[in-house]
């Protein structure tokens, strides 16, 4: 099994990647796209255009939804994108307080499991 935890670096190639790519690909996606794209993450057309695949995305909400959950660990009021609060509501991590979201205990066994990991 292919070790699939991502570095920094490559969770940023797959943002770029994401927002569109116009003309050469930057360092930072040159340097990662080997290995992004072998864990099937990135596909690379015939043209050179890079896309994320479906698993890419799916990576990359993830993450936006822990950074989302730490910020609220220490901010009620920090800002989450729509998308994240309506996923993390739906799964029962969080709940609307005054002023913003409050992480759920069930959301905070999540966040101590992900950090177990090193995530």
């Amino acid at each position: 099994m292919k070790d699939e935890k991502l570095s920094t670096d490559e969770f940023n190639a797959l943002d770029e990647v994401r927002r569109g790519i116009t003309g050469r690909p930057s360092a930072c996606v040159a340097r990662n796209t080997k290995r992004l794209s072998g864990l099937k993450m990135l596909s690379i057309a015939r043209n050179g255009q890079m896309t994320l695949t479906d698993k890419g995305k799916e990576k990359l909400f993830l993450r936006r939804c822990i950074i989302g959950m730490r910020a609220l660990t220490t901010d009620p009021a920090a800002k989450l994108d729509g998308e994240v609060a309506a996923f993390l509501g739906k799964k029962s991590h969080i709940v609307p307080v005054e002023g913003g979201y409050a992480v759920t205990p069930k959301g905070l066994e999540t966040l101590a499991d992900i950090e177990a990991q090193g995530i």
